[in-house]
């Protein structure tokens, strides 16, 4: 069963078109109504029901075709597995073992929405676990992301790994956080990086370093071009590390060189925890561990920004972005009028994703 009523060109404006509709309505019920009242209660109690499974469904239930990219790649690996071949690669072994142990029980459609599931649920999970009854908000800022939607569709195992990276920071206990860190970097090796950001603020949590840490890869990858590349990719035994260091890829991304636009965009998450943090004392032990995490994978693609496909790393940071601009809005209190200014901050992070994906991308 897929959505194939729908013309294929169409199936992910459509997306974002749905996403709009929602923003706005959420972004009109934080102007006029206070974030406990029950009438707004009411609302994001349905609007979450509605957008997880519109989410999910649209997503899961979408047509195996070349539009959606790597997804078809994804198909006929699938298909090879259904006719009985072997798993050659070492490489994200728990993927192709997840995907091998599929091709016995499940047609490939629902490979692919079983997919989704594990990339979707994991961002309902960890948002009702850690902001409660309001978790419409931060779920609507994750799956309003700029490249939410893309990982889903196209990177997929990626965007399975992030889910469960995500999984392992709203658990409790290490054993959980381990298994969950265990799997991330086992569906997709990059996750690595993030992971090993988790583990040091294990050990040490201070955002400070972290923070001086992001602003002194600025100045390192401006003074030497080139060189951070080619360190990470004979450092890394990966072929994905090939993106770092030939220029063949150069065109597969819309421009390389030193990504101002990117770094800006970056950069509004870097703000915001050090407003929250520095300026507001916000002092949660869970917040900081996130905010840490990001900049320490945020920094090392800033190292490798002009490589080709340096979005793909970029990424590696990026899907912590909402949680990182949005955390504090629904645990404390701290400025007046403070759901009105939650709106327009809901507004503006999806503005982005809308503009880039229909207008610049699209």
């Amino acid at each position: 069963m897929s959505i194939d009523f729908i013309p294929i060109a169409s199936y992910s404006p459509i997306y974002y078109h749905v996403l709009l509709i929602i923003t706005l309505i959420t972004f009109l019920y934080t102007q006029g109504r206070n974030i406990d009242d029950a009438n707004n209660l009411l609302y994001i109690k349905i609007a979450g029901f509605l957008l997880f499974w519109f989410v999910l469904l649209y997503m899961g239930l979408r047509p195996i075709d070349g539009v959606f990219a790597d997804m078809k790649t994804y198909a006929r690996i699938f298909d090879r597995y259904e006719q009985g071949a072997i798993i050659r690669s070492d490489k994200d072994l728990f993927f192709h073992l997840f995907m091998k142990a599929s091709s016995g029980i499940m047609s490939a459609s629902a490979f692919f929405f079983v997919c989704a599931l594990f990339y979707v649920y994991p961002l309902y999970f960890l948002s009702k676990r850690w902001f409660g009854q309001y978790w419409f908000y931060a779920f609507l800022m994750l799956v309003g992301s700029f490249s939410f939607w893309a990982y889903g569709t196209n990177g997929i195992r990626n965007g399975m790994a992030t889910s469960f990276f995500l999984m392992a920071m709203c658990q409790t206990k290490k054993p959980y956080q381990i298994f969950w860190l265990f799997l991330s970097v086992n569906f997709h090796g990059s996750m690595f990086l993030p992971a090993a950001g988790l583990i040091a603020t294990w050990f040490y949590n201070k955002p400070k370093v972290f923070f001086y840490f992001w602003l002194l890869a600025i100045p390192l990858s401006l003074l030497l071009p080139g060189f951070w590349e080619g360190l990470f990719a004979s450092l890394i035994e990966d072929d994905r590390t090939v993106y770092l260091s030939d220029d063949k890829y150069a065109d597969s991304f819309s421009s390389t060189g030193f990504r101002w636009d990117f770094l800006l965009y970056s950069a509004t998450g870097v703000f915001a925890g050090w407003y929250y943090i520095f300026k507001r004392k916000f002092n949660d032990p869970q917040y900081i561990r996130l905010f840490n995490t990001f900049l320490f994978a945020n920094a090392f693609w800033i190292l490798v920004i002009r490589a080709s496909f340096s979005n793909r790393f970029a990424y590696l940071s990026w899907f912590m972005l909402a949680l990182v601009i949005i955390y504090p809005w629904l645990k404390v209190y701290f400025v007046n009028n403070q759901v009105k200014k939650m709106g327009l901050i809901l507004i503006a992070y999806f503005a982005f994703t809308y503009l880039m994906n229909i207008f610049i991308y699209g």
